[in-house]
Parts: structure tokens; C-alpha cells; sequence
């Protein structure tokens, strides 16, 4: 789509996921982060935050139900979507406005924390992880036959 701004932002989820349909039964979660950026000081030797930027997210159908039953507060979430510009009035007549964004992805940060995803099917019905079966060669490119990784003695480390 022409003209669109895209961004990736990444940040923490400030509230709970709101999960809400539309008259017409569609889904959609709305959410808020905070992305805060972080410089090294030299001189004082230790990490400054930054100002936070604060952004409204909307998510809309199997996303959205998704996005409620995944994602908590404080999670650390990558987000990917289209900026948009919001102007209003507010109470007392002021005009104001806001950046929001139409997310077409997201999903949690694995820099500090691990996750296990659910494949649903198209009823909505989901399935547990499948484990990874292992190539007949062991999947390093030789054939069949031991680990070439392994170690004798697993208490040694392979190094």
C-alpha cells in the first residue's frame, strides 16, 4: 500500500490487552507500549533511558483473540504495523493529536525470555507443538551414524 508508513517498534505491553467485537462480531484488542530508548554514558559509565514513546495498538480479528490470550502487561513485545495520525477535540475544545498503530504483526521479544507457540487451525481449534524429528543424516550434512557433536563423557564440555 502506497504512501503507508510501516514501523517495527519494540517495547512493553503498559496494560492488559482489551478485548472488544465490533457490532458485527469482528475481534479486536487494543493495547498500549512503551518503547524507551537506551544510551551508554561514557562519562558517568552506566545506561541512560531516554524519553519513552507511548503508542495505542489495535489488532483486529483471530490476531486480536490471540494477542489477549498471549500477552500480559509488562511483556516485551516486537510490533509491526501501519503509523497512523489521529486529531480531535478533546473535552474542553482543545485540539489534539495522536499516533496510533494498526498492527499487522506481533509477537513477544525472545531477547530475555522464551515462548512456546500454539498453531490454531481454521475452526480455532489449536494444536501443541510438534517436536522437530531429526533428519535420517542427523541434520549436520554426513551421513547417517553418530553425532559428530556428541562428547564421550557428557559431563565434559565438546571444547
Amino acid at each position: 500500500m502506497s504512501g503507508e508508513t510501516l514501523v517495527t517498534v519494540v517495547g512493553n505491553l503498559v496494560d492488559e490487552p482489551e478485548l472488544k467485537f465490533t457490532p458485527g462480531g469482528a475481534a479486536v484488542a487494543r493495547f498500549r507500549i512503551a518503547s524507551t530508548p537506551r544510551t551508554f554514558d561514557r562519562q558517568t559509565n552506566e545506561w541512560k533511558d531516554g524519553e519513552s514513546l507511548f503508542l495505542t495498538c489495535s489488532v483486529w480479528r483471530q490476531a486480536a483473540e490471540h494477542v489477549a490470550e498471549s500477552l500480559q502487561r509488562g511483556t516485551r513485545v516486537i510490533v509491526y504495523g501501519r503509523l497512523r495520525q489521529r486529531t480531535y477535540d478533546d473535552r474542553e475544545g482543545v485540539k489534539r493529536t495522536v499516533f496510533e498503530l494498526d498492527v499487522e504483526e506481533v509477537g513477544p521479544s525472545l531477547k530475555n525470555a522464551t515462548a512456546t507457540a500454539t498453531v490454531t487451525k481454521a475452526n480455532g481449534t489449536s494444536s501443541a507443538p510438534q517436536a522437530r524429528q531429526q533428519p535420517s543424516n542427523g541434520g549436520y550434512g554426513q551421513p547417517s551414524g553418530p553425532n559428530p557433536w556428541a562428547t564421550q563423557n557428557a559431563t565434559q564440555p565438546p571444547f
